[in-house]
């Protein structure tokens, strides 16, 4: 096997292993035994758990009753709508759309061009004086991130992406009328300095904000708008100040939403530096307290992208109930629903489409007859082009496969993401445990590892998602929460998060340092999550870092990370090719195609002699929560029968994940990259293989017991008896 280490990281490698009788190591450990650390006389014990795979991620009766959990709080989603809170204001769409664009960095910002410039600023025009209502209303949030993107465009953007000549036609039509109807806030961050609207231009250079908590923000805002950057300070002062935002009125103590949108995509079009980075990941640490410390001898902090899957299985739950089984404890962390993914981007344009599409049978196969509308633009008019071959003309009806629709469909995914919370609430699973109560879970040994949600740890950043829905684009706190700290570990801890866009692997890591932790990771997986794939790569894939991309630092001895100086540490990166490792290429299992099949071709899935695993989900209304709930049911569905020993590319995943990341991280017994993916086999194989039985899940449509679902081996065998 081949490694490149460097005291700084070096150009990509491919990780190629060569197995021969003696394992070759990466790295080198000098500590060799599983130790639990005890706080108490400085002593330590040999610990080991056992080989029984139990993926309980919430506790029983009788652990309920002792920590105080009522059975109250586990709730079931299956028989809600959706997991976006229907107590969240949609944004306008057009505006929307129009943010998605200008709102971004200074080489991906697309102009407007006149058309488009000119309805929305009609529509902001119509919205202001009171003539939209409901989810026509442009928001506040709408209105801060909008001019937002705008004025750091004029003002510090290179001349390709400044305003174009449609732009500025229309806002030298619209902004006299918008002028006299816009708030002080807006004008504000329209023109701060007076210098690019002209008219009006008196409003911005002497705005101050309402309250002094808003005065703070006003003049950071001021700094932002024209390109600049803060202090560590300075930023984790006005994020106390605006937060949390309260939802009855959706203001903070004095703090319109329109500023701080504002303030939060202007950071991010600025492109963050690591001191801002670092103030939005440590602005909260202690908004409950300290962090409570577990009596584990690892403890593994896992941050996935907050907003989920829409295509591929995600497997990271499964993954830490494996690593979890040989004493490598992991926390996960993350949301029940986050936009951008969840916000139903052109939900509006494809539930036009489902009213205008037809289906026709012939004797060979089904089509689906796709009529034009002149009320399809922009992404809806685009799936139909895709999905004929062609232009498509007003009123003209088109044939084509569902097959080809469903791609076509699959490339926008209009709903929302699969996430950690929607699966365990799914299956009946507790989602609101507090950080104390979670160190519990990571300290049992029958267990080994829990999920904290943001809305139970970090109240205000919660507070703000629907917020964020409506500034569109990803804010910093879509980096920084990935690196959350929730509780503390007395032995080694680690940190694994997923990223996407090339260039957030540094920050990222730099994050992990920053909160002084033995090993940190970041994956490139797919979706941008921590899902490492066996699927070969294409020759037509997308520039930039290759999928499977592994980069990160790890520690070769036992020393506490307070007393790691950076010189002790080893950086790596690396491309995991899964082929190296024995395993066979295969796509990975997708989670949105069989929506898009079951929904259109309804024949052949009625017909079907293998049920569905949660047949309650498949989708009578063809609702959007409905086709959510498919999602996340059959993420479950491949979890599960991956942990029963049944092989296959969700089964190849987990223990492909499972065995990297032990061995990058460099976890005791994961020397040799293939003992670590032996001992990730052997714990699925050991633990589930027979103890699942498809009868107990097959139709339930109540809240699922874990305790039912996943017995301990022991306890198997004495019922048995």
């Amino acid at each position: 096997m081949r490694a490149l280490l460097a005291p700084e990281p070096p150009s990509i490698s491919y990780l190629s292993p060569t197995r021969t009788a003696k394992a070759r190591n990466i790295f080198h450990w000098k500590i060799q035994t599983s130790l639990r650390f005890s706080s108490i006389n400085g002593g330590c014990s040999i610990r080991s758990r056992s080989m029984c795979l139990n993926v309980r991620s919430v506790l029983d009766s009788a652990t309920i009753d002792q920590i105080g959990l009522p059975e109250s709080d586990i709730r079931n989603p299956s028989v809600s709508p959706s997991y976006r809170s229907w107590k969240l204001p949609k944004p306008n769409q057009t505006v929307l759309d129009a943010q998605a664009k200008v709102c971004t960095g200074p080489t991906q910002t697309k102009p407007l061009g006149e058309e488009q410039a000119l309805k929305v600023l009609d529509t902001i025009l119509r919205s202001a004086k009171g003539e939209l209502k409901d989810e026509e209303e442009v928001s506040k949030a709408q209105l801060g991130a909008f001019f937002a993107g705008m004025t750091i465009r004029a003002n510090t953007f290179p001349e390709a992406t400044q305003w174009s000549d449609g732009e500025r036609r229309a806002m030298n039509k619209f902004w006299p009328l918008l002028v006299r109807v816009l708030p002080p806030d807006v004008l504000f961050v329209a023109d701060p300095e007076g210098s690019i609207m002209g008219i009006g231009g008196s409003v911005g250079p002497h705005y101050v904000g309402n309250a002094p908590t808003e005065m703070r923000l006003v003049g950071a805002l001021r700094e932002v708008l024209a390109g600049g950057h803060l202090g560590y300070e300075e930023v984790q002062g006005v994020l106390r100040d605006a937060l949390p935002l309260k939802p009855e009125d959706k203001k903070s103590a004095g703090v319109s939403e329109s500023l701080l949108s504002a303030f939060l995509i202007g950071q991010r079009m600025n492109r963050e530096t690591d001191r801002e980075l670092k103030a939005y990941c440590l602005a909260f640490d202690d908004e409950l307290g300290p962090q409570p410390v577990a009596d584990v001898r690892s403890l593994t902090h896992y941050g996935e992208p907050y907003d989920g899957n829409t295509r591929y299985f995600r497997n990271t739950l499964f993954v830490a109930a494996v690593r979890s089984c040989y004493s490598e404890s992991c926390l996960l962390h993350g949301v029940e629903w986050m936009p951008p993914k969840g916000a139903d981007i052109v939900n509006a344009h494809f539930s036009v489409l489902g009213k205008l599409c037809s289906k026709v049978k012939s004797t060979m196969k089904h089509y689906v007859i796709c009529p034009y509308h002149q009320t399809l633009t922009g992404d809806a008019a685009s799936l139909f082009r895709d999905a004929v071959g062609r232009e498509a003309s007003s009123g003209a009806r088109y044939l084509c496969s569902p097959l080809v629709l469903c791609s076509v469909l699959s490339k926008y995914t209009p709903w929302g993401g699969v996430t950690e919370e929607q699966m365990l609430k799914f299956m009946g699973a507790n989602t609101q445990l507090s950080p104390l109560q979670a160190t519990k879970l990571l300290e049992d040994e029958g267990v080994g590892f829990a999920y904290l949600s943001q809305r139970e740890a970090h109240p205000s950043l919660h507070s703000i998602i629907g917020l964020r829905e409506h500034i569109k684009k990803r804010p910093p706190l879509a980096t920084s929460e990935k690196v959350q700290q929730l509780v503390r570990a007395q032995g080694r801890e680690a940190m694994v998060a997923g990223f996407y866009h090339e260039g957030y692997e540094e920050p990222l890591l730099m994050l992990m340092r920053r909160r002084i932790v033995h090993s940190g990771l970041v994956v490139k997986g797919e979706e941008g999550a921590l899902s490492m794939t066996t699927k070969s790569r294409s020759v037509n894939a997308s520039k930039g870092l290759p999928v499977n991309y592994c980069s990160g630092f790890r520690s070769l001895s036992a020393t506490s990370a307070l007393e790691l100086d950076g010189v002790s540490r080893e950086n790596f990166n690396f491309v995991i090719d899964a082929k190296d490792y024995g395993f066979e290429p295969t796509d990975t299992p997708r989670t949105d195609r069989s929506i898009f099949l079951a929904s259109v071709l309804e024949p052949e899935i009625s017909s079907s002699t293998t049920p569905p695993l949660f047949p309650h989900t498949f989708f009578p209304n063809n609702s959007s929560g409905d086709k959510q709930h498919f999602m996340v049911s059959k993420n479950i569905e491949l979890g599960l029968a991956a942990l029963r020993g049944e092989k296959g590319p969700a089964y190849d995943r987990i223990v492909l994940n499972a065995g990297i990341v032990d061995h990058l991280l460099g976890c005791d017994g994961a020397e040799d990259i293939f003992s670590a993916l032996d001992r990730a086999r052997e714990a699925i194989d050991s633990g589930l293989s027979d103890l699942l039985d498809r009868e107990k899940l097959v139709g339930v449509t109540d809240v699922f017991n874990y305790d039912r679902l996943f017995l301990k081996k022991d306890r198997r065998k004495k019922e048995k008896v």
